[in-house]
């Protein structure tokens, strides 16, 4: 289905956009100055990346809220909150081939992961993940054991963004067991979480509401006419197609 989604919408939605081709480039006057700043001083990749992301994050951000996307603008700094309209919590994942934003009125937190992508996980696991997670992941099957671990890994990532934190000594912070049910080590209730793959791609998201549910993902594409962008006019949504493994609660300390 296209078209805008429904203003004001306090659901999570996950918003997906592959860069534009030709890429965003500067000038790009709906920037803020301090955007501004830090796009001119990165690197050709890291700006189209960057332009990118604030692109999205922008288009997400008209499409909940229903104000024009150039009079929308992110929180200075990591944009986990939107300054214009103020009240929308955000969480931003980005690769080369794709960025992912979350929107909703409680925490969010995503996370994106290629399913192509290959790694040393069994060291990962080690060092990093729960003893409960390292006995289950590493007697994993060959053939399901890379997709498993990028299933936990995107979930515990989206749950340290929701929560604000950081990866260093807080990866055992959410637990995730063989069935994937969840543990986390939040003193409040109402947190949730689901993961699935689109596109190529494991995607996860962890959110606040009362209830679990299926999220919205949608796709918002770059115009092919960059000089469009300088008046930002906002994009057209469209429903992506997500395999999801799971929708749950997490388990937390609360009481």
């Amino acid at each position: 289905m296209a078209g805008p989604f429904s203003a004001c919408s306090p659901d999570p939605v996950i918003w997906l956009a592959h860069p534009g081709t030709p890429p965003l480039t500067l000038p790009a006057p709906w920037l803020s100055d301090a955007e501004q700043a830090i796009a001119a001083s990165a690197g050709p990749a890291r700006q189209r990346e960057f332009l990118h992301s604030r692109w999205l994050l922008r288009q997400a951000l008209a499409q909940v809220s229903g104000q024009a996307a150039v009079r929308c603008q992110p929180v200075p700094g990591r944009p986990t909150a939107s300054l214009m309209p103020p009240g929308w919590h955000l969480s931003l994942s980005h690769c080369r081939q794709l960025a992912a934003c979350a929107t909703g009125m409680q925490e969010v937190g995503v996370d994106i992961e290629p399913l192509s992508r290959r790694s040393h996980w069994q060291g990962i696991v080690r060092r990093w993940f729960t003893p409960r997670e390292q006995d289950w992941l590493l007697a994993a099957p060959p053939e399901h054991a890379h997709q498993q671990f990028l299933t936990v890994w995107t979930l515990k990532e989206a749950w340290l963004k929701a929560t604000g934190r950081g990866i260093a000594n807080n990866l055992q912070t959410l637990e995730v067991a063989a069935d994937l049910q969840l543990r986390g080590d939040a003193a409040s209730a109402g947190w949730h979480a689901a993961v699935g793959t689109a596109a190529g791609f494991m995607i996860a998201l962890v959110y606040r509401a009362e209830a679990p549910h299926t999220p919205r993902c949608a796709w918002l594409e770059p115009p092919a006419d960059t000089s469009a962008v300088e008046v930002m006019p906002t994009s057209a949504a469209r429903d992506a197609a997500v395999s999801w493994l799971i929708t749950t609660s997490i388990a937390t300390e609360a009481r």
